[in-house]
Protein backbone atom coordinates (compact mmCIF):
# COMPACT_ATOMS: atom_id res chain seq x y z
CA UNK A 1 0.00 0.00 0.00
CA UNK A 2 2.60 2.61 0.48
CA UNK A 3 5.14 1.71 -2.25
CA UNK A 4 1.81 2.51 -4.25
CA UNK A 5 1.00 5.40 -2.66
CA UNK A 6 4.65 6.76 -3.70
CA UNK A 7 4.18 5.89 -6.88
CA UNK A 8 1.03 7.36 -7.63
CA UNK A 9 2.59 10.81 -5.75
CA UNK A 10 5.77 10.85 -8.15
CA UNK A 11 3.23 10.33 -11.35
CA UNK A 12 1.39 13.48 -10.20
CA UNK A 13 4.40 15.41 -9.39
CA UNK A 14 5.44 14.72 -12.93
CA UNK A 15 2.16 15.46 -14.51
CA UNK A 16 2.43 18.62 -11.89
CA UNK A 17 5.95 19.43 -13.76
CA UNK A 18 4.93 18.77 -17.35
CA UNK A 19 1.94 21.05 -16.77
CA UNK A 20 3.96 23.91 -15.41
CA UNK A 21 6.76 23.83 -18.09
CA UNK A 22 3.99 23.85 -20.80
CA UNK A 23 1.73 26.77 -19.42
CA UNK A 24 5.80 28.35 -19.00
CA UNK A 25 6.57 27.77 -22.54
CA UNK A 26 2.97 28.90 -23.80
CA UNK A 27 3.44 32.10 -22.27
CA UNK A 28 7.03 32.14 -23.34
CA UNK A 29 6.08 31.79 -26.65
CA UNK A 30 3.47 34.70 -26.83
CA UNK A 31 5.74 37.32 -25.08
CA UNK A 32 8.56 36.54 -27.45
CA UNK A 33 6.01 36.99 -30.58
CA UNK A 34 5.72 39.56 -29.50
CA UNK A 35 9.23 41.18 -28.61
CA UNK A 36 10.21 39.67 -32.31
CA UNK A 37 6.90 41.55 -33.50
CA UNK A 38 5.90 37.93 -35.17
CA UNK A 39 2.78 37.38 -36.99
CA UNK A 40 2.50 34.03 -35.35
CA UNK A 41 5.10 30.66 -34.34
CA UNK A 42 4.37 27.03 -34.21
CA UNK A 43 7.23 25.19 -32.40
CA UNK A 44 7.27 21.27 -31.24
CA UNK A 45 9.88 19.95 -28.59
CA UNK A 46 11.80 16.84 -28.53
CA UNK A 47 12.79 15.49 -25.28
CA UNK A 48 14.02 11.99 -24.36
CA UNK A 49 13.19 10.79 -28.30
CA UNK A 50 9.60 12.21 -27.88
CA UNK A 51 7.87 15.14 -28.55
CA UNK A 52 7.00 16.34 -25.48
CA UNK A 53 5.38 20.12 -26.18
CA UNK A 54 3.77 21.77 -29.15
CA UNK A 55 2.80 25.33 -29.25
CA UNK A 56 1.08 27.60 -31.36
CA UNK A 57 0.52 31.53 -31.01
CA UNK A 58 -0.10 34.88 -33.10
CA UNK A 59 -2.27 34.52 -36.07
CA UNK A 60 -2.59 31.95 -39.07
CA UNK A 61 -4.79 35.29 -40.93
CA UNK A 62 -3.80 38.63 -40.18
CA UNK A 63 -6.79 40.40 -41.86
CA UNK A 64 -9.34 37.50 -39.98
CA UNK A 65 -7.50 37.41 -36.89
CA UNK A 66 -7.90 34.08 -37.02
CA UNK A 67 -5.82 32.39 -34.43
CA UNK A 68 -2.67 30.06 -35.65
CA UNK A 69 -2.61 26.39 -33.97
CA UNK A 70 -0.52 23.63 -34.37
CA UNK A 71 -2.18 21.52 -37.16
CA UNK A 72 -1.57 24.45 -40.14
CA UNK A 73 0.60 24.35 -42.80
CA UNK A 74 3.75 26.19 -43.81
CA UNK A 75 5.92 26.16 -46.58
CA UNK A 76 8.88 25.32 -44.33
CA UNK A 77 11.84 26.58 -47.18
CA UNK A 78 15.24 24.98 -47.02
CA UNK A 79 14.60 22.44 -44.39
CA UNK A 80 12.50 20.45 -47.63
CA UNK A 81 16.35 20.01 -48.48
CA UNK A 82 16.21 17.46 -45.58
CA UNK A 83 13.61 15.22 -47.65
CA UNK A 84 15.18 15.54 -51.22
CA UNK A 85 18.28 14.58 -49.86
CA UNK A 86 16.40 11.57 -47.60
CA UNK A 87 14.74 10.59 -51.15
CA UNK A 88 18.50 10.61 -52.85
CA UNK A 89 20.26 8.37 -50.24
CA UNK A 90 16.84 6.10 -49.90
CA UNK A 91 17.73 5.42 -54.20
CA UNK A 92 21.44 5.53 -53.09
CA UNK A 93 20.78 2.42 -50.89
CA UNK A 94 19.08 0.83 -53.42
CA UNK A 95 22.22 1.06 -55.62
CA UNK A 96 20.80 3.05 -58.42
CA UNK A 97 24.30 5.22 -58.28
CA UNK A 98 27.28 6.29 -56.30
CA UNK A 99 27.74 8.84 -54.48
CA UNK A 100 30.90 9.67 -56.08
CA UNK A 101 29.33 9.41 -60.06
CA UNK A 102 29.23 11.78 -62.48
CA UNK A 103 25.74 13.30 -62.81
CA UNK A 104 26.01 14.29 -66.38
CA UNK A 105 25.26 9.73 -66.68
CA UNK A 106 21.91 9.95 -65.32
CA UNK A 107 20.88 13.53 -66.51
CA UNK A 108 21.67 12.99 -69.82
CA UNK A 109 24.09 15.79 -70.51
CA UNK A 110 27.13 16.66 -69.31
CA UNK A 111 27.43 19.24 -66.29
CA UNK A 112 30.84 20.98 -66.30
CA UNK A 113 32.20 24.15 -64.51
CA UNK A 114 33.47 25.76 -67.78
CA UNK A 115 36.50 26.77 -65.87
CA UNK A 116 37.45 23.07 -64.78
CA UNK A 117 36.05 20.92 -67.59
CA UNK A 118 37.73 17.79 -66.91
CA UNK A 119 36.26 17.66 -63.51
CA UNK A 120 32.65 15.64 -62.79
CA UNK A 121 30.54 17.19 -60.84
CA UNK A 122 28.98 14.26 -58.23
CA UNK A 123 26.20 13.67 -56.28
CA UNK A 124 28.32 13.79 -53.64
CA UNK A 125 28.99 17.43 -54.33
CA UNK A 126 25.27 18.52 -55.12
CA UNK A 127 24.52 17.41 -51.15
CA UNK A 128 27.30 19.42 -49.53
CA UNK A 129 27.05 22.30 -51.71
CA UNK A 130 30.74 21.78 -52.76
CA UNK A 131 29.89 21.46 -56.54
CA UNK A 132 31.24 24.97 -57.52
CA UNK A 133 27.58 25.54 -58.64
CA UNK A 134 25.98 29.25 -58.40
CA UNK A 135 22.62 30.38 -57.85
CA UNK A 136 23.76 34.17 -59.33
CA UNK A 137 21.99 33.40 -62.83
CA UNK A 138 18.94 31.78 -60.88
CA UNK A 139 17.97 28.21 -60.07
CA UNK A 140 14.58 27.58 -61.39
CA UNK A 141 15.90 25.67 -64.34
CA UNK A 142 18.12 23.37 -65.04
CA UNK A 143 18.97 24.28 -68.69
CA UNK A 144 21.29 26.99 -66.94
CA UNK A 145 23.43 23.80 -66.67
CA UNK A 146 23.31 23.42 -70.26
CA UNK A 147 25.72 25.14 -73.17
CA UNK A 148 23.43 24.05 -76.17
CA UNK A 149 20.36 25.85 -74.61
CA UNK A 150 21.69 28.70 -72.59
CA UNK A 151 24.83 28.99 -74.44
CA UNK A 152 27.39 30.53 -71.50
CA UNK A 153 26.58 28.84 -68.32
CA UNK A 154 29.43 30.65 -66.53
CA UNK A 155 27.47 32.32 -64.24
CA UNK A 156 25.87 29.35 -62.87
CA UNK A 157 29.47 28.12 -61.24
CA UNK A 158 31.93 29.70 -59.08
CA UNK A 159 35.95 30.50 -60.08
CA UNK A 160 36.71 27.61 -58.02
CA UNK A 161 36.81 23.67 -59.02
CA UNK A 162 34.25 21.69 -58.27
CA UNK A 163 35.15 19.74 -54.57
CA UNK A 164 37.29 22.36 -53.78
CA UNK A 165 35.09 24.98 -51.90
CA UNK A 166 31.69 25.88 -50.48
CA UNK A 167 28.82 28.00 -51.39
CA UNK A 168 25.42 27.17 -50.67
CA UNK A 169 23.07 26.72 -53.44
CA UNK A 170 19.28 26.06 -54.50
CA UNK A 171 20.38 25.24 -58.22
CA UNK A 172 22.01 22.19 -56.58
CA UNK A 173 19.03 20.91 -55.32
CA UNK A 174 16.75 21.21 -58.16
CA UNK A 175 18.99 18.89 -59.82
CA UNK A 176 19.08 16.88 -56.93
CA UNK A 177 15.26 16.63 -57.35
CA UNK A 178 15.29 15.58 -60.85
CA UNK A 179 17.36 13.26 -60.33
CA UNK A 180 14.92 11.47 -57.64
CA UNK A 181 12.61 11.32 -60.76
CA UNK A 182 15.20 9.62 -63.04
CA UNK A 183 16.45 7.34 -60.60
CA UNK A 184 12.97 6.39 -59.65
CA UNK A 185 10.24 6.51 -62.47
CA UNK A 186 8.18 8.21 -60.42
CA UNK A 187 7.46 11.99 -60.47
CA UNK A 188 9.19 13.83 -57.46
CA UNK A 189 6.17 14.82 -55.24
CA UNK A 190 4.70 11.25 -55.16
CA UNK A 191 8.33 9.73 -54.78
CA UNK A 192 8.72 11.49 -51.65
CA UNK A 193 4.66 11.36 -50.35
CA UNK A 194 5.01 7.22 -51.10
CA UNK A 195 8.25 6.97 -49.46
CA UNK A 196 8.52 9.22 -47.36
CA UNK A 197 5.95 11.21 -45.62
CA UNK A 198 3.48 8.01 -45.58
CA UNK A 199 5.68 6.30 -43.75
CA UNK A 200 6.89 8.85 -41.51
CA UNK A 201 2.84 9.01 -41.22
CA UNK A 202 2.99 12.65 -41.44
CA UNK A 203 0.36 15.10 -43.65
CA UNK A 204 2.30 17.39 -45.70
CA UNK A 205 3.21 17.34 -49.54
CA UNK A 206 5.58 19.71 -51.93
CA UNK A 207 2.55 19.79 -54.17
CA UNK A 208 -0.66 22.27 -52.77
CA UNK A 209 -3.31 20.79 -55.02
CA UNK A 210 -2.93 17.53 -52.48
CA UNK A 211 -3.24 19.59 -49.48
CA UNK A 212 -6.33 21.34 -47.30
CA UNK A 213 -5.57 24.64 -48.69
CA UNK A 214 -8.05 26.14 -45.22
CA UNK A 215 -5.19 24.70 -43.36
CA UNK A 216 -2.03 26.70 -44.42
CA UNK A 217 -0.89 29.56 -42.45
CA UNK A 218 -0.59 32.62 -44.29
CA UNK A 219 3.28 33.90 -44.91
CA UNK A 220 3.77 37.85 -44.57
CA UNK A 221 6.34 39.88 -45.81
CA UNK A 222 7.42 42.46 -43.82
CA UNK A 223 8.46 45.99 -45.62
CA UNK A 224 8.45 49.80 -44.27
CA UNK A 225 7.46 48.25 -41.45
CA UNK A 226 3.93 46.58 -43.17
CA UNK A 227 3.21 43.20 -42.69
CA UNK A 228 1.89 42.23 -46.81
CA UNK A 229 0.11 38.55 -47.47
CA UNK A 230 2.47 36.71 -50.01
CA UNK A 231 0.08 34.06 -51.44
CA UNK A 232 2.95 32.83 -54.11
CA UNK A 233 4.34 30.72 -51.34
CA UNK A 234 1.29 28.60 -51.85
CA UNK A 235 0.99 28.63 -55.85
CA UNK A 236 -0.99 25.59 -56.99
CA UNK A 237 1.36 25.44 -60.84
CA UNK A 238 -1.87 23.50 -61.79
CA UNK A 239 -1.50 24.44 -65.40
CA UNK A 240 2.36 23.81 -65.07
CA UNK A 241 1.31 20.20 -63.42
CA UNK A 242 -1.36 19.19 -66.01
CA UNK A 243 1.71 19.56 -68.84
CA UNK A 244 4.48 17.87 -66.72
CA UNK A 245 7.41 16.64 -68.72
CA UNK A 246 8.76 13.70 -66.40
CA UNK A 247 12.85 14.44 -65.55
CA UNK A 248 12.73 17.89 -66.66
CA UNK A 249 9.82 19.85 -64.64
CA UNK A 250 11.07 18.71 -61.14
CA UNK A 251 11.68 22.35 -60.32
CA UNK A 252 8.21 23.49 -60.32
CA UNK A 253 7.47 21.21 -56.95
CA UNK A 254 11.03 23.47 -55.73
CA UNK A 255 13.02 20.60 -54.47
CA UNK A 256 15.01 22.87 -52.80
CA UNK A 257 12.17 24.61 -50.74
CA UNK A 258 8.66 23.49 -51.51
CA UNK A 259 7.02 21.40 -48.30
CA UNK A 260 4.19 22.51 -46.82
CA UNK A 261 4.09 20.45 -43.52
CA UNK A 262 3.27 21.77 -39.56
CA UNK A 263 5.48 21.91 -36.65
CA UNK A 264 4.46 18.67 -35.24
CA UNK A 265 5.08 16.95 -38.18
CA UNK A 266 8.38 18.05 -39.15
CA UNK A 267 9.35 17.17 -35.84
CA UNK A 268 8.98 13.65 -36.72
CA UNK A 269 11.55 14.00 -39.63
CA UNK A 270 14.09 15.21 -36.87
CA UNK A 271 13.35 11.47 -34.88
CA UNK A 272 14.34 10.26 -38.27
CA UNK A 273 17.58 11.43 -37.80
CA UNK A 274 18.01 11.15 -34.00
CA UNK A 275 17.06 7.44 -34.26
CA UNK A 276 19.29 6.40 -37.01
CA UNK A 277 16.51 6.17 -39.87
CA UNK A 278 14.17 4.49 -38.14
CA UNK A 279 10.75 5.56 -36.05
CA UNK A 280 7.71 3.40 -34.99
CA UNK A 281 9.60 0.76 -36.47
CA UNK A 282 9.43 2.08 -39.98
CA UNK A 283 12.94 2.44 -41.47
CA UNK A 284 13.09 5.46 -43.86
CA UNK A 285 17.08 5.13 -44.40
CA UNK A 286 19.55 3.07 -43.15
CA UNK A 287 21.77 4.20 -40.06
CA UNK A 288 25.01 4.53 -42.28
CA UNK A 289 22.93 6.94 -44.78
CA UNK A 290 22.37 8.60 -41.45
CA UNK A 291 25.79 8.91 -40.66
CA UNK A 292 26.29 10.54 -43.95
CA UNK A 293 23.72 12.91 -44.05
CA UNK A 294 24.71 14.21 -40.66
CA UNK A 295 28.49 14.13 -41.29
CA UNK A 296 29.97 17.41 -42.59
CA UNK A 297 31.76 17.01 -46.03
CA UNK A 298 32.39 20.41 -46.01
CA UNK A 299 33.28 23.69 -44.05
CA UNK A 300 29.94 25.21 -44.12
CA UNK A 301 30.75 29.06 -44.17
CA UNK A 302 30.63 30.46 -40.53
CA UNK A 303 32.04 27.35 -39.13
CA UNK A 304 34.63 26.69 -41.31
CA UNK A 305 37.41 26.95 -38.64
CA UNK A 306 36.27 23.73 -36.92
CA UNK A 307 36.58 20.33 -38.69
CA UNK A 308 33.74 18.85 -36.57
CA UNK A 309 31.32 21.28 -37.47
CA UNK A 310 29.65 22.28 -41.03
CA UNK A 311 27.34 21.20 -43.99
CA UNK A 312 26.56 17.80 -44.35
CA UNK A 313 24.32 16.62 -46.86
CA UNK A 314 21.24 19.13 -46.07
CA UNK A 315 22.13 18.99 -42.23
CA UNK A 316 24.41 21.85 -41.02
CA UNK A 317 25.96 21.21 -37.57
CA UNK A 318 27.12 23.92 -35.55
CA UNK A 319 27.67 25.09 -31.85
CA UNK A 320 26.83 28.80 -32.39
CA UNK A 321 23.04 28.13 -32.05
CA UNK A 322 23.42 26.80 -28.37
CA UNK A 323 25.98 27.22 -26.11
CA UNK A 324 27.58 24.07 -24.61
CA UNK A 325 25.28 22.29 -27.44
CA UNK A 326 26.18 20.96 -30.59
CA UNK A 327 23.47 20.87 -32.49
CA UNK A 328 22.44 19.50 -36.12
CA UNK A 329 19.75 20.49 -38.45
CA UNK A 330 18.96 23.03 -40.68
CA UNK A 331 17.07 26.68 -41.38
CA UNK A 332 15.19 27.86 -43.98
CA UNK A 333 13.53 31.59 -45.37
CA UNK A 334 11.42 32.01 -47.89
CA UNK A 335 8.38 35.02 -48.70
CA UNK A 336 8.94 36.19 -45.12
CA UNK A 337 8.85 32.92 -43.17
CA UNK A 338 11.60 31.54 -40.94
CA UNK A 339 12.35 28.37 -39.95
CA UNK A 340 14.49 26.13 -38.36
CA UNK A 341 14.60 22.35 -37.35
CA UNK A 342 17.74 21.33 -35.07
CA UNK A 343 18.92 18.39 -32.77
CA UNK A 344 20.96 16.95 -30.57
CA UNK A 345 21.40 12.98 -31.38
CA UNK A 346 23.15 11.96 -28.54
CA UNK A 347 21.04 13.74 -26.05
CA UNK A 348 17.63 12.56 -27.79
CA UNK A 349 16.16 16.39 -27.69
CA UNK A 350 15.31 19.05 -30.76
CA UNK A 351 13.59 21.60 -31.46
CA UNK A 352 10.96 22.56 -34.64
CA UNK A 353 10.23 26.44 -35.17
CA UNK A 354 7.81 27.89 -37.79
CA UNK A 355 7.07 31.57 -37.98
CA UNK A 356 4.93 33.06 -40.77
CA UNK A 357 6.19 36.63 -40.68
CA UNK A 358 8.51 38.91 -38.67
CA UNK A 359 10.30 42.28 -38.60
CA UNK A 360 13.19 41.74 -40.44
CA UNK A 361 14.81 45.21 -39.01
CA UNK A 362 15.81 43.08 -36.23
CA UNK A 363 19.76 42.47 -36.94
CA UNK A 364 20.56 38.77 -36.52
CA UNK A 365 22.12 37.66 -33.58
CA UNK A 366 25.61 37.39 -33.31
CA UNK A 367 25.35 33.48 -33.76
CA UNK A 368 24.36 34.21 -37.03
CA UNK A 369 21.01 33.52 -36.54
CA UNK A 370 17.78 35.08 -37.01
CA UNK A 371 16.23 35.75 -33.77
CA UNK A 372 12.87 34.06 -34.32
CA UNK A 373 15.06 30.88 -34.89
CA UNK A 374 17.71 31.13 -32.19
CA UNK A 375 15.42 33.06 -29.32
CA UNK A 376 13.02 30.88 -29.48
CA UNK A 377 15.18 27.43 -29.38
CA UNK A 378 16.85 29.00 -26.74
CA UNK A 379 14.02 29.65 -24.40
CA UNK A 380 12.83 26.12 -25.15
CA UNK A 381 15.77 24.92 -24.36
CA UNK A 382 15.90 26.30 -21.13
CA UNK A 383 12.38 25.56 -20.41
CA UNK A 384 12.51 21.87 -20.92
CA UNK A 385 15.94 20.77 -21.62
CA UNK A 386 18.23 23.00 -19.19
Amino acid sequence: MKRTVIIISALLLLVSCSGYRTNKADIRLEELRQELNAVGLSVAVICDNQVVYTGATGFKNMETLEPLNSSHLMRIASISKSFTATAIMQLYEACCFDLDDDIGKALGFPVRNPLYPDIPITYRMLLSHTSSMSDSAGYFTLDLLRPDITGDVSRSFNAYAPGTGYQYCNLGFNTLGTLVEIHSGERFDQYVQYNILEPLGVYASFNVNDLDSTRFATIYSFDQGQFTPVPQAYSTRKRDIDNYVMDSSTVIFSPTGGLKISAPDLARQALVQINNGTLDGREVLTPESVALMQTPQSPGGQDSANERLGYGFALQRTDKLIEGEVMTGHTGSAYGLFSAMFFEKDKKFGFVVLCNGCDTTIPRRENGFMPVQTDVINALYDIFIR
